[in-house]
């Protein structure tokens, strides 16, 4: 049965789709809940866990193993799944978190140095004891390459954590603790960059820098099209895969150039859509009888304008991180989860971890190291006057936070992965010390916040 089209009476939805909208809008809400990206990571990571400790564990094994590529004549360019994913589709990740940094940086909470001092005090904190303590116990060890791993916080998981404690924390432990956990990220990036790299090829790392700065001048010349810096980017990252520095990090580099100013500004835009509501409302006067906008060229075109202007109104850096977040969030983050979390648990036992320098490093970096660094730097900041904590938010809170901090599961294995690659025992340990120490410190973060007192707060 067709919807009624008389004039002035078309419907915009079928009944159908009002019952199928009402089913979907819960599903659409927990999709962009702060929650469904850590249920995922969870998820992924039990799954990758169950197989690895099962008769399926070679299958895994051999999926991760399959090389994937492409042939062109006699050149074959070819990797495993598993480096795909890890230098690949991590790229994506990347380019995501560098484009949300570079947000932050210009219009976010990383603006202004009087309101990010603390933050950026607290994650030089929380980036700094954690490395000194795993170093101190691992030094003079083949292990002490891993310093890193207890460095970064995985912002999925921790505010994941936050949002179950939304009516025990003040809505400014949010901001706090993304931007932690931004300005955590840029300090790991540094370090893939400098420590984590293999040797040096100058001359792909030359074709590299020329070709992000053929990106840059797009960016400065007005170039909007998104064809532009897709196939530019994957050329950077081509280039960076050969050159010796991780190519993930051509995903951080490639997400700099792109253009965060709008073609058009806002009152442009207003006068446009004006312009063309105008237009609109003109054509649907004139109409003898209601028809679909399918069947009206005309006003469908008008409709096309209007969707064209708020695209010159508004900026690539704003639409691609939105387009692009949640399929990094909800695809992306859990492959590689799932690629990575596979490790056999009767291979190792929690005795044997409290008695290996590699594991108790990243258990007391990750949990003393973060819960100490993070509010010790934060309230030197604030004694030495050089900014204040958000509104509503105590040091009390911030220790939380800290321990929160402590979860490093997704940039933990990464860098592991990087600094032990070549050792698969010593991987297996770091892994599963990373998944105690995140698990211990999300706890703990938890139960700390679950008793402060959302009003209370304390002068410093």
């Amino acid at each position: 049965m067709e919807p009624d089209m008389s004039k002035g009476n078309e419907p915009t939805r079928t009944a159908l789709e009002q019952a199928f909208d009402k089913a979907l809008s819960p599903f659409q809400t927990f999709i962009e809940d702060q929650k469904t990206s850590s249920i995922l990571l969870i998820v992924a990571t039990l799954m990758a866990l169950a197989i690895a400790n099962s008769d399926w564990f070679d299958s895994y094994r051999d999926l991760l193993g399959m090389h994937l590529g492409i042939l062109l004549g006699n050149e074959r360019f070819a990797m495993s799944l598993g480096h795909w994913i890890n230098d690949g589709l991590m790229a994506l990740f990347f380019f995501v978190l560098g484009i949300e940094i570079k947000r932050e940086l210009l219009a976010g909470e990383l603006r202004e140095l009087k309101q990010v001092a603390p933050i950026l005090a607290a994650a030089v904190g929380g980036m700094l004891l954690p490395a000194l303590i795993y170093y101190a116990i691992n030094t003079g060890s083949p292990t002490a390459l891993g310093w890193g791993i207890p460095m970064a916080t995985d912002t999925a998981f921790a505010i994941g954590l936050l949002v179950l404690l939304r009516e025990r924390v003040p809505k400014s432990a949010f901001a706090f603790l993304t931007a932690l956990a931004i300005i955590d990220d840029i300090g790991a990036i540094l370090v893939i960059a400098f420590f984590y790299s293999e040797e040096i090829n100058p001359t792909l790392l030359v074709l590299a820098a020329v070709m992000l700065a053929g990106l840059a001048l797009c960016n400065v010349l007005g170039i909007r099209r998104p064809s532009a810096y897709l196939i530019g980017g994957v050329a950077v990252w081509v280039a960076m895969l050969g050159s010796g520095v991780h190519a993930t990090l051509a995903g951080i580099l490639v997400a700099a150039t792109i253009p965060a100013r709008p073609r058009q500004d806002t009152s442009w835009f207003l006068e446009r859509a004006k312009t063309l509501l105008q237009r609109f409302e003109t054509i649907e006067d004139r109409k003898q009888q209601a028809t679909p906008i399918l069947e009206e060229e005309e006003q469908h075109a008008v409709a096309e304008d209007v969707i064209d202007a708020a695209g010159e109104a508004t900026t690539p850096l704003r639409r691609w991180e939105q387009a692009l977040r949640d399929p990094v969030a909800l695809l992306v983050m859990p492959i590689f989860a799932f690629a990575n979390a596979g490790i056999g648990l009767d291979e190792i036992s929690v005795s044997e971890m409290l008695t290996e320098p590699l594991a108790i490093g990243i258990l007391l970096g990750m949990v003393v190291g973060k819960g100490i660094g993070i509010p010790l730097f934060a309230w030197v900041a604030i004694r030495c006057k050089i900014g204040q904590l958000p509104a509503g938010l105590s040091l009390r809170h911030v220790v939380g936070l800290g321990l929160l901090g402590g979860i490093g599961f997704t940039m933990a294995i990464f860098i592991s992965s990087l600094g032990f690659g070549q050792q698969p025992e010593t991987l297996v340990m770091a892994k599963a010390s990373i998944l105690l120490g995140s698990t211990l410190a999300g706890v703990l973060g938890y139960l700390w916040l679950l008793q402060c007192n959302k009003g209370s707060s304390t002068d410093y």
